[in-house]
């Protein structure tokens, strides 16, 4: 997926808003885009990032009960 750097967006800001995830997927981002740790924290206005796919892992919360 590739998406276009807004005013004062980050790496991890683009995953969050496109991705709903950040762990994981900055460090793949930043495999698929070598160049853009170069550019420093923020990225320039219209730079284009390409984005790892949608990350798959399920979410399990385990309850714990304090009563039975």
């Amino acid at each position: 997926m590739r998406v276009i750097a807004q005013q004062n967006d980050t790496l991890d800001l683009l995953c969050w808003r496109h991705l709903g995830s950040t762990a994981g997927v900055v460090e793949q981002a930043l495999q698929l885009n070598p160049d853009i740790a170069s550019l420093g924290v923020t990225l320039p206005l219209g730079y284009t990032v390409t984005l790892p796919d949608q990350p798959t892992q399920s979410t399990t919360i385990q309850m714990i009960h304090l009563w039975d």
